[in-house]
């Protein structure tokens, strides 16, 4: 899991380089079928990357973005109009059955379909009009980290591609950001000693950044076997928030910009009832000094629309490890498998 988390910075420059030709071949197609509603349909770790996908594709473009429920399909049989509806399946493997059935019938039911995957041979990609290639290489930690962020690359490309602003020379400053996030490692791995004896947690997001909660907190789950509660801004302070109490941990990605009140407010109000805030941030954002208990802060200032990829990369170092300092080993997580084939 460390190695792959250390070799992002090659792997989006690898995705990146690599995608112009199938970023062209989709834009032709989408000057004749130019879709009304995109549906995006993944699992797990890929799942998460859907949701940033939903917020940026409608923050970008404006077109409405739904996330599928694989089981309408698969267990109910519903049969979808799926006419003018651009389908994305997110799969690091390419072999998730309910993923790759609702895709098939979505390009059965009229849908224009584009698959997203690590894997050039997999059926997921023989099954889409469109592939989108994250370059990351073999994984094999069970744990997904430069899948995740390579998936997150390829859904700001297709941004770009329905019309979004933000363009490759933005794109092309991330390896770079993430190679910095990644100097941070003996800090955090530092830290992450601290909470040794954590059992549980909430992490908060909000916007570009809510995937981050939920991916976070998936990896403190799987790797850690910490029970790991993830929660927009807004959603905890409507009732969740009476679950914390003095000394209880809460992580929140605390980026500059349109998000910044909404997370600086909640913030304040778990320092009232005396949480430990850790609080992911970078150079832009130096009100959050006052209200986080520690700061793991990027030493580079980014555009908000960009902080996704960067902020994750000290996320996923902690969860690895804190998953040392807990005696686990987070490349073998209990019960869990690489592919998980599912209806």
């Amino acid at each position: 899991m460390l190695g792959e988390i250390r070799q992002q910075p090659q792997a989006l420059e690898r995705t990146l380089k690599g995608a112009a030709p199938a970023v062209a071949a989709l834009r032709r197609a989408l000057e004749k079928r130019r879709p009304r509603l995109i549906v995006l349909v993944a699992r797990g770790t890929s799942d998460n990357a859907a949701l940033f996908g939903r917020y940026l594709i409608e923050i970008a473009t404006g077109i409405p973005v739904s996330l599928a429920a694989p089981s309408i399909t698969t267990l109910y049989g519903a049969r979808l109009d799926y006419r003018d509806t651009l389908v994305v399946a997110l799969s690091q493997s390419g072999e998730s059955t309910d993923t790759n059935a609702v895709l098939e019938q979505a390009r059965q039911r009229g849908a224009l379909t584009l698959g997203i995957t690590n894997e050039r041979a997999s059926t997921l990609a023989s099954l889409a009009e469109h592939v989108f290639l994250v370059r990351a290489g073999a994984e094999k930690s069970v744990a997904a980290t430069k899948t995740y962020t390579g998936q997150l690359l390829l859904l700001y490309l297709l941004a770009s591609v329905l019309g979004g602003s933000l363009r490759s020379h933005d794109l092309e400053q991330l390896p770079d950001a993430v190679d910095a996030a990644l100097r941070l490692e003996s800090d955090i791995a530092a830290l992450s000693e601290r909470y040794r004896f954590m059992r549980q947690t909430v992490v908060v997001g909000r916007g570009l950044n809510y995937a981050n909660a939920f991916e976070f907190s998936l990896k403190l789950m799987e790797t850690c076997y910490v029970v790991a509660e993830r929660f927009s801004s807004a959603d905890l302070l409507h009732g969740p928030i009476a679950l914390v109490e003095q000394g209880f941990p809460v992580f929140a990605f605390a980026p500059p910009g349109p998000t910044w009140g909404s997370i600086g407010e909640v913030l304040g109000k778990l320092g009232e009832v005396g949480a430990e805030i850790v609080a992911i941030t970078d150079s832009g954002n130096r009100e959050v000094e006052r209200r986080a208990t520690k700061l793991i802060r990027l030493p580079r200032k980014l555009k908000e629309a960009l902080t996704p990829i960067p902020y994750i990369v000290p996320a996923q170092l902690f969860a690895a490890y804190l998953a040392v300092q807990k005696g686990l080993d987070p490349d073998r997580p209990r019960t869990l498998n690489k592919v998980t084939a599912n209806l």
